[in-house]
């Protein structure tokens, strides 16, 4: 049986203008360190304004980011408990 130890909780927030959004995604992990990563979108000329679609463009890459800083910490943290070089991790 699963027993969940811990929740992370990720914020993220937006700065817009007519032609671009960026994000920055921060989440704070158990041991008291941060993590931080930022996305940006771009709206091209000829597209309608849509917020909502600049913020899911911008939100989903700092999440990407995100998501590869921790895999990133994760694999040093791996090599420092073992003292070797593992096996990278994919996504």
């Amino acid at each position: 049986m699963m027993h969940t130890a811990v929740g992370w909780h990720v914020e993220l927030e937006f700065q817009e203008d007519d032609q671009e959004t960026r994000s920055v995604a921060l989440v704070r992990l158990p041991d008291g360190s941060e993590v931080r990563a930022h996305g940006h979108a771009t709206r091209h000329h000829t597209d309608s304004n849509q917020p909502r679609v600049g913020e899911e463009i911008a939100g989903a890459r700092a999440l990407n980011e995100l998501a590869m800083q921790l895999l990133t910490k994760a694999h040093s943290e791996i090599d420092q408990a073992s003292g070797r070089t593992s096996h990278p991790i994919h996504v």
